[in-house]
């Protein structure tokens, strides 16, 4: 029942700032812009998934949890956001898998700049049921806009979501048997322990585990967490010299993992996400 990925949601305690790096990252304008619920919102709409910048607005209890997850874990990656055709049959499912979902809410949200509104229906499951990731589920009613590109070597669409875990066969169950992501790959190696690709639209979901890599908290030996975001791009030389002239820290390009794929890290201007680009091999 989910079809895809429709958008991650990135905290950050300067959303301006947020705005402005990823408009150089991305080389692609917001598509949206909207306040409210104790946020304030920036939306970058690739061609395949949504970026959320989200920042505390107000003094409500929305905005000053909000505020205590920054105060906590700083600026990054905070919440998956995965998307449905049919938010009922969904949280039918998700109840009977004991994800105790929240009662489907109707959302509706409007454009700062053109005053567009777009609707949804949304719920959320516990995260304590979810491995301590933040996992919400939507049926939009209408396409979001798509960022406008501002020049050529732009960023295309998210490749995949990188989620660490300290179990991974209960990873396994829960993407795969519960959530029903079909699992396309899991392969162990010595040097950079297990990885699991889950097919989530057309991108996927990389669950990794290496064994002996010490926790960075008491919750890691439990909790699974959000690693970082996969980029792609057309033509990396060009992207790589676009965001070179631009004044983004990037690493050398070099060759991927996967056969055929080439690569580069971006060392900041991500509101703390660890942020890698990639051009695809080319299908024969």
């Amino acid at each position: 029942m989910i079809t895809g990925l429709d958008h991650v949601v990135v905290l950050t305690g300067d959303i301006s700032a947020g705005e402005a790096a990823y408009q150089s990252l991305f080389g692609r304008t917001p598509a949206w812009r909207n306040s409210g619920d104790g946020a304030e919102r920036v939306l970058f709409t690739l061609d395949n998934v949504t970026l959320e910048l989200m920042t505390p607005r107000g003094d409500g209890e929305a905005a000053e949890r909000i505020r205590a997850v920054l105060a906590a874990q700083g600026e990054g990656l905070a919440s998956l956001c995965f998307r449905t055709n049919d938010i009922t049959k969904l949280h039918r499912r998700l109840d009977r898998l004991t994800l105790k979902p929240e009662p489907v809410a109707e959302v509706e949200s409007r454009d700062a700049v053109t005053e567009a509104t777009l609707s949804w229906k949304r719920t959320r499951a516990a995260t304590d049921a979810t491995r301590g990731i933040r996992m919400f589920f939507l049926e939009l009613a209408k396409e979001r806009p798509l960022s406008v590109r501002t020049g050529p070597a732009s960023i295309t669409a998210m490749d995949h979501v990188v989620v660490s875990t300290p179990d991974p066969e209960r990873a396994a169950a829960l993407y795969g048997a519960r959530l029903g992501l079909d699992m396309a790959l899991d392969r162990s190696h010595p040097d950079w322990g297990r990885l699991m690709f889950f097919r989530c639209g057309d991108l996927i979901v990389e669950v990794t585990h290496r064994p002996g890599k010490p926790a960075d908290g008491a919750q890691d030996k439990l909790h699974d967490r959000l690693r970082g975001l996969c980029w792609r791009v057309a033509d990396i030389d060009a992207t790589h010299a676009r965001l070179t002239a631009a004044g983004v820290d990037v690493s050398e390009i070099r060759t991927g993992r996967k056969p055929g794929t080439r690569v580069m890290t971006v060392r900041n201007g991500t509101c703390g996400v660890p942020t890698l680009l990639v051009q695809p091999s080319v299908k024969p």
